[in-house]
């Protein structure tokens, strides 16, 4: 047999028995479903949260574009700061404007890891949650600066589990597009520091007076404190609380290593000191307001308090000193002409005390000069205390001696209101030790006072006062109030006549005369109730005759005179009337100064410009103002005016400012009837000034008060200023060729009541 037919078949190998695995256990089953059923009700439900919460969230996007409202600043035509705008005290700082110090202590007091995390610190917020879940409520913060600067830029100050979402999603967003650098930049800018304060380099400048570069350690710690508490940490509401603060900021920073132990001792060794800088009312209010009226009507009122503008304007800070100072002084010259009126109340009938009453005037800066109101706090026979905020002032008999009474004590009691001056130079500080500043007692029986200067060439008003006190009345009385102008309007109607061949040596009759009128005959008389024959014109404006003026209107027609009036820009409602040819128009002081700059511009019309240039906050220019200028009259009648008014200021109604200044000047005299109103409106090559003093209820100055005895003097004292930097300028050359001077002839004058002159 064949071995291979006769060997059996051959068999797979068979596999060693194993057992059958069992079925999975019930039990294991459901935990796994529980498990995996939990994991997708979690994913589940943060996908569904996170859709919620980020449903209403901003586009982080808009952060690209976002920056903090911002203070609207105005500059002079030098670029000082004269005022600004704001909902909140802001100024912008760069990252490098803040100091090193100033940076580290916020790091360290508010977010160590900072420069690590990814916007959201999961530790710190993990164990905040504990500690909060210990205590039963939520004591534990545990924002990063940037979570703090997502709510700040974008969330309410709500505290609850959705806003804390938001807030995280929103910081893990601006961490992915932002430097470091950049976010605390933007913290540094946006965060909230009490008193209105927003901002460490506002914070800086309102709590010690200084940039934030220049912060010292304790003052840099004091800033990073506040953050946390503005109201609960105020170094001025709670002192101590501040210092106890501002202590813990230094621990930190040594903790951290940023400072040395001998710094962080002598930083906490030292006191709290404070240098509180309340924004001030800017030296120019009545201009400000002005130009914010002119701002808010062009850009609206959102952008003109939060957009950041910078608004660079015609004013000049050393004329507006010149001008605050000259109607102060000129109005104080004025009360004591007419005597001691009395104090002006009692705080003790205000229901206030010596301790609790406070004034506007104590929160601006007090120098040589100043007029400032006080409250008589006590004294004794020859002498009385004056209280001035922070200063203590003293008047002794020769004080109040044009008050006509010889001891303080008997004249003013404690807890009176009075007005005074600063006789010395306040110190810079306070010092109980110092004696009192020698101050005089002045009067303010309520008269106001106006004044406005213009460029000749460009039209920019150099500088405005709109009234004694911006605290006390916020109504311009230079561009919104209309006032009869008396002889100042006299120019009009001689340039009228001017235009139709007058000339200044011309002779005219003054002497009395009736003309026929809408209730009978009318007769005019002048200022000093003579008449002088036959005067030339020149002599007539010179002396501001009020007769030869209205002989002039009637013969030029005043529906002439009044067009002629139109030209030079016044648009005041007024009749074609004799009697305005007197100065019965009533006309703002704006009006009136733009339209005198015609006679040294050579018949060219300047329009009064406030606002130079605006610029964005990005620095993109808005508006560029040009000089606006309008065509009046000839070159040969502006001329043969200025001329005219030349004479006004060598030998008429001006001559006595004309003789003290000696400067090339022009300009005329105005009063009104029983004395409501005096003006003066003069020019200089290079510049016209106008001055408005009265009441604002019309009622008269005091006899005698014409514009050469009230206004001229406060021209004088400010045109001072503008001449001295100008003494080689002069006037372009004649028109005609002067001619002799016919001599007066006095005739006699009825007794009729004084009109204008």
């Amino acid at each position: 047999m064949d071995p291979e037919t006769n060997s059996a078949p051959e068999q797979e190998p068979v596999a060693e028995s194993q057992p059958e695995a069992a079925p999975p256990s019930p039990v294991l089953l459901s935990w796994g479903f529980v498990f995996m059923l939990v994991m997708a009700v979690l994913v589940g439900g943060f996908a569904g949260l996170f859709l919620v919460y980020t449903t209403d969230l901003p586009q982080i996007d808009q952060l690209q574009r976002y920056h903090p409202s911002a203070t609207t600043e105005l500059y002079d035509d030098k670029g000082r700061e004269i005022g600004s705008f704001a909902l909140q005290r802001r100024v912008i700082a760069a990252y490098d404007d803040l100091p090193k110090i100033l940076r580290d202590a916020v790091i360290s007091i508010e977010d160590k890891d900072f420069e690590r995390h990814w916007g959201v610190d999961v530790w710190r917020v993990l164990g905040a949650a504990y500690r909060d879940f210990r205590s039963g409520g939520r004591a534990q913060g545990a924002s990063t600066l940037t979570m703090q600067l997502s709510r700040n830029l974008f969330l309410s100050a709500d505290k609850n589990f959705g806003r804390k979402i938001q807030e995280a999603i929103l910081a893990m967003q601006i961490e992915r597009r932002f430097t470091k650098q950049q976010i605390f930049t933007m913290y540094a800018n946006q965060i909230f520091l009490g008193h209105g304060v927003y901002g460490f380099e506002a914070g800086a400048e309102f709590y010690f007076g200084k940039h934030a570069r220049d912060l010292k350690l304790e003052e840099a710690a004091l800033l990073a404190g506040l953050p946390k508490g503005p109201s609960i940490y105020s170094p001025i509401k709670n002192p101590e609380r501040a210092l106890h603060r501002r202590n813990m900021v230094i621990n930190a920073l040594l903790e951290d290593g940023k400072i040395t132990a001998e710094e962080a001792a002598r930083a906490k060794s030292a006191p709290v000191r404070l240098h509180i800088q309340n924004a001030p009312t800017s030296i120019a209010p009545y201009f400000v307001e002005e130009v914010r009226r002119y701002l808010e009507s062009k850009y609206g009122t959102e952008e003109v308090h939060e957009g950041g503008l910078r608004v660079y304007t015609s004013l000049d800070l050393d004329y507006q000193r010149a001008a605050n100072q000259a109607v102060l002084d000129g109005l104080a010259d004025y009360e004591r002409r007419h005597g001691w009126r009395g104090a002006h109340g009692s705080v003790f009938d205000q229901g206030q005390s010596l301790s609790s009453y406070t004034n506007p005037d104590w929160d601006q800066p007090l120098e040589l000069g100043s007029y400032v109101h006080g409250i008589v706090s006590g004294g004794a026979p020859g002498f009385v205390l004056v209280k001035l905020g922070r200063y203590t002032g003293k008047l002794t008999a020769a004080d109040i001696a044009w008050t006509k009474v010889k001891d303080p004590a008997k004249l003013l009691k404690p807890g009176d209101i009075v007005y005074v001056r600063l006789m010395d130079t306040p110190p810079a500080k306070p010092n109980i030790a110092a004696p009192p500043l020698h101050v005089a007692l002045e009067g303010e029986s309520g008269v106001q006072g106006a004044l406005m200067a213009i460029e000749n060439s460009t039209g920019d008003v150099k500088a405005l006062v709109g009234g004694r006190d911006f605290d006390e009345s916020k109504f311009d009385r230079a561009t919104q109030a209309l006032r009869q102008v008396g002889s100042s309007f006299k120019p009009y109607v001689y340039t009228a006549a001017v235009d139709q061949g007058s000339r200044p040596e011309d002779t005219i009759l003054d002497a009395p005369v009736s003309f026929p009128g809408p209730s009978g005959m009318w007769s005019p008389h002048n200022y000093d109730n003579r008449y002088e024959g036959v005067i030339t014109l020149r002599h007539a404006l010179a002396e501001s005759r009020n007769i030869p003026a209205v002989k002039l209107a009637a013969k030029v027609g005043m529906p002439s005179v009044i067009s002629y009036v139109r030209k030079f820009g016044i648009t005041s409602k007024m009749e074609s009337l004799l009697p305005v040819a007197l100065g019965a128009a009533e006309v703002s002081l704006q009006e009136q100064v733009s339209a005198y700059t015609t006679f040294p511009n050579d018949g060219v019309r300047v329009v009064p410009r406030f606002v130079r240039k605006v610029m964005d906050y990005d620095g993109h220019v808005l508006e560029d103002n040009f000089p606006e200028v309008k065509d009046v009259i000839s070159v040969d009648t502006a001329r043969t005016m200025r001329e005219l008014l030349e004479g006004v200021v060598q030998h008429g109604t001006a001559a006595a400012a004309g003789a003290r200044l000696q400067h090339p000047l022009g300009g005329k005299t105005g009063t009104t009837n029983d004395y409501a109103d005096a003006w003066f409106i003069g020019f200089s090559p290079s510049l016209t000034c106008g001055v408005w003093i009265g009441y604002d209820e019309k009622r008269s100055l005091g006899n005698r008060e014409s514009g050469s005895m009230t206004a001229l003097p406060i021209w004088e004292s400010f045109m001072r200023i503008p001449i001295a930097g100008h003494s080689q300028e002069a006037f372009p050359g004649k028109a005609f060729p002067a001619r002799p001077v016919v001599k007066a002839q006095n005739v006699a004058a009825k007794s009729v009541p004084a009109l204008a002159r």
